[in-house]
């Protein structure tokens, strides 16, 4: 007869104060339009099947089956599938917790891809029954399964977990961002922002500068310009009902700023991207 026997080394583990907040299964069925969004919290991806690319705003990432993506709070970012290799995708939203690798103290997306996905699509598998049936001690058991893939996420990529305090955007700076990015062809200044937070207008603009990387009307501008691209290329759009459109004061000054960002001018970024 053979036998194996081991025993279990007792640790003190910290506690992980992480929570979670929804399962999702989903497939790109060609009637998903991928737009940028973000969260409040940190997002959890999972690549079931199909090949595609992950985008930030200023980052593209190619994604396959088995590959795991973890977005901090507050970053925009979509997905888009290959033609003929719809995603198809686990994400779960956790509350309470970022990641950060071991030797960078800023929060960032984190690419993971396990050799044994199985064990990870497994994982996701369960979470996402318990939550789809909510049977007695469902809860208790997606936590427990949050920790243990949190804890193989750890084991393979030497991240750690960091209290999601760190890297949240305040309610008054997720306010002007949210106004922003709806109300951007309107004429928004400071007092604008000031007056819908009742901040100080120094201490907002810093504070909306510390979570962006970037001052509130600069942000305005960034989402402007690429309303106007988007314009620029989908449209026929004059190049002046496009500035009026996307809230510049001018055509000239709409001109000035796009060759400052992109380093050509409207017409020619439209002639580049209406080539056949």
């Amino acid at each position: 007869m053979g036998h194996r026997h081991y025993s279990i080394k007792m640790q003190d583990i910290p506690r992980m104060n992480s929570r979670l907040l929804s399962v999702s299964l989903s497939k790109d069925e060609k009637d998903w339009q991928s737009v940028f969004h973000t969260h409040h919290f940190t997002e959890i991806f999972f690549v079931l099947n199909g090949k595609g690319n992950f985008l930030f705003r200023n980052d593209i990432h190619p994604i396959k089956t088995g590959d795991l993506i973890i977005i901090p709070p507050y970053l925009e970012h979509t997905e888009q599938s290959i033609p003929g290799m719809p995603l198809e995708y686990y994400v779960i939203g956790i509350d309470g917790i970022a990641f950060q690798t071991e030797n960078n103290a800023a929060s960032a997306q984190i690419f993971c891809n396990f050799d044994n996905r199985m064990l990870i699509a497994d994982l996701f598998a369960q979470m996402y029954y318990e939550v789809k049936t909510e049977r007695e001690g469902s809860d208790l058991i997606c936590q427990h399964l949050l920790e243990i893939l949190i804890l193989r996420i750890m084991r393979s990529r030497h991240i750690i977990p960091v209290p999601i305090t760190s890297v949240r955007m305040t309610k008054e700076c997720a306010q002007i961002k949210e106004y922003l990015d709806t109300n951007y062809a309107e004429h928004i200044t400071l007092e604008t922002l000031t007056s819908l937070t009742h901040m100080n207008k120094y201490y907002m603009a810093h504070s909306f500068t510390k979570f962006t990387g970037m001052s509130p009307i600069q942000y305005l501008n960034r989402r402007r310009l690429e309303t106007a691209c988007q314009l620029l290329r989908d449209t026929d759009y004059s190049v002046s009902d496009i500035s009026s459109q996307t809230g510049f004061s001018s055509q000239s000054y709409f001109t000035q700023i796009f060759r400052k960002f992109y380093g050509i001018t409207p017409i020619k970024y439209r002639q580049i991207h209406t080539k056949k």
